[in-house]
């Protein structure tokens, strides 16, 4: 943490003012039209950061609250995994999905790379082969999407298309020694699961002591998921893997450690927490660096920008279509789900500030992608959305 002398109070309060007018404007266009509000997030992001109106600047103060929002968004991506629900088919289409998408991914970052388009194949794959199901749960929550049939198919797609490329982060792209890093791997995976096993039976034998705290100060429940979010997350870090694996694990362990109980309350709290405070953090701050400078000096950038928006969608979505035959008939279905699932974002940001920094992708590529990606949420669900309405009211006339 940086000296108190260092911090920016301008800039923090730039960034706490433009989250909550993200959730004013939002919540005014509701219900006419459905926004993500991580894209309002980023949006303002855009326009309060060094390269608009220059009213916040990224700072280490900053920094480490964005990176609390990026741990804290994984973890909703891995609490939203019940594997109760997407065990079997969803879970075996869901992987063959990505399979599938990380062939066709690498085949056209290999066809890029040589036309010489972009610097490097792996990169430039690896975030075409992404998905941000975690950015779409508030929108799949609101929608009732959940609970449904499609909803078991698409979190099990979003889960895989999540945890596979943070996989590749950790093992590939991040670290320089992969042997060593699959060692720690198994290492972190070990102790999650030991860590996961104590919280469930922790769990059955004292959870009406934590049901007690639900509306008591000391909020016990809810400390003890921080504790856990964040100790992984800084486990994570120090064993040189990515802090997204962490956030990522101690979602799926308080996913299980909760299973079978009436956790609504709880949820809420955990989603003001996240949500509310920690993760508009994170899209903000991602807002700020992004590099619209880059996009604009560079025609070529310029195209790029649908490029990459087309080819997420052949990369993630053409997977859907042909895998989910049998399951989803109808194919408004099969295209809500291949929107949803070319929907991207916070794993391009991950995935591109990596590259950047070992010299393997140009500043203008890196721009070109975030920038397909903040135009994929804005866009995909929306799509989306709309297929499932005409879809239902198909199956309810």
């Amino acid at each position: 943490m940086p000296a108190v002398s260092d911090i920016d109070p301008g800039s923090f309060l730039a960034i706490v003012a433009a989250a909550g007018l993200a959730g004013v404007v939002v919540t005014a266009l509701e219900p006419r039209l459905v926004i993500p509000v991580v894209v309002v997030e980023l949006l303002f992001g855009i326009l309060i950061g060094p390269q608009v109106s220059d009213l916040a600047k990224v700072d280490d103060f900053t920094t480490f609250f964005g990176n609390l929002g990026l741990g804290m968004l994984f973890f909703f991506a891995g609490y939203e995994i019940d594997f109760e629900r997407i065990r079997g088919a969803p879970l075996k289409l869901g992987a063959m999905a990505w399979g599938l998408s990380l062939v066709i991914a690498y085949g056209i970052g290999g066809a890029l790379a040589a036309a010489g388009v972009v610097a490097s194949l792996l990169f430039t794959g690896s975030a075409i082969a992404t998905t941000a199901i975690g950015t779409l749960v508030p929108v799949l929550k609101d929608a009732g999407e959940l609970r449904t049939r499609f909803g078991g198919y698409l979190l099990a797609a979003g889960a895989i298309g999540e945890f596979g490329p943070i996989l590749l982060i950790t093992l590939v792209l991040s670290g320089s020694h992969p042997v060593e890093e699959a060692v720690l791997l198994i290492a972190f995976v070990a102790i999650a699961v030991l860590t996961g096993l104590l919280a469930v039976r922790s769990a059955f034998r004292g959870w009406g002591a934590l049901e007690r705290t639900f509306e008591a100060s000391s909020q016990l429940a809810v400390r003890i998921v921080v504790v856990l979010v964040f100790g992984l997350v800084a486990l994570a870090t120090d064993l040189g893997l990515d802090l997204l694996l962490g956030g990522f694990v101690a979602g799926l362990i308080t996913r299980q450690a909760l299973k079978g109980r009436e956790v609504l309350v709880f949820e809420s709290k955990l989603t003001a927490l996240g949500y509310g405070f920690l993760i508009p953090f994170f899209f903000i701050t991602s807002g700020m660096r992004f590099d619209g400078s880059a996009l604009v000096a560079s025609p070529s950038a310029l195209l790029e920008l649908p490029l990459f928006l087309g080819l997420f969608l052949i990369a993630r979505g053409v997977p859907a279509l042909l895998v989910y035959r049998r399951v989803l008939p109808d194919l408004r279905d099969r295209a809500a789900l291949a929107f949803y699932s070319s929907t991207q974002l916070p794993l391009v940001v991950a995935i591109t500030t990596v590259a950047l920094e070992r010299g393997h992708m140009r500043s203008t590529t890196a721009a070109a992608l975030v920038g397909a990606a903040i135009t994929s949420t804005l866009v995909f669900p929306l799509i989306a959305l709309r297929l499932r309405r005409d879809a239902e009211r198909v199956t309810t006339a």
